[in-house]
């Protein structure tokens, strides 16, 4: 363990996300260090605009955000599935991809049409297209005074068409995990999130925050 590395030690947290389902599965996760989990939902923060061009940059500016506003020392993750051919695309686009109307919210993505677009995006390319892909997730502290931390996990593998499989959202039902034969909607959830991409960085952030 590096001695410079700032440390959260217990106390509270706040998630940088008005999404319910992802404040319950990031504070399964940090309870067993001690960690008090809010979200900026429940504290009335205003989501930022995410305008970088990258992960890493769209995370620092969620976890930023809600730092500043709220005082507290914040975790925000972005993520996004990067295909070889399409030179990294979707990227920071990922959800982008699946199309939606204003009002409808997150359940209104269009997660089929994005997974359309990359498979005839793909096809352009002919037969024998790379098929390569990666989900990637990036999750950033930051703390009220400015420091930050950046920890990045990533879940290699590749693209197959048709879509298989009910478990899981977005792309899961076209990725292959590489040394598996099922997609990421075929494998059980819990399964699933010891090999994901949020899981690798997870781990790193425990490792760092919480380890010997």
């Amino acid at each position: 363990m590096n001695g410079n590395v700032r440390r959260l030690g217990s106390g509270s947290l706040v998630i940088a996300t008005h999404n319910a389902g992802k404040l319950k599965e990031i504070s399964a996760l940090l309870a067993p260090y001690g960690m008090k989990c809010l979200s900026a939902g429940s504290l009335g923060l205003a989501e930022p605009e995410e305008t970088g061009r990258t992960f890493v940059a769209n995370a620092l500016i969620k976890a930023r955000a809600a730092a500043e506003a709220s005082g507290i020392v914040s975790l925000a993750d972005d993520s996004g599935l990067s295909v070889a051919a399409l030179e990294g695309r979707p990227g920071v686009y990922t959800a982008d991809w699946a199309e939606r109307q204003w009002f409808e919210g997150e359940a209104g993505r269009d997660w089929y049409m994005a997974m359309g677009k990359v498979e005839g995006l793909l096809a352009e390319h002919g037969a024998d297209v790379d098929r390569s892909a990666a989900f990637h997730c990036v999750l950033a502290l930051a703390w009220p005074d400015g420091e930050h931390a950046i920890y990045e996990g990533i879940a290699p593998g590749s693209l197959t068409w048709p879509p298989r499989g009910n478990f899981g959202f977005g792309y899961d039902p076209v990725f292959v995990p590489e040394g598996r034969t099922e997609t990421f909607a075929e494998i059980a959830p819990d399964e699933k999130h010891l090999i994901s991409h949020r899981a690798d960085a997870f781990a790193k952030l425990v490792a760092e925050q919480f380890g010997d």
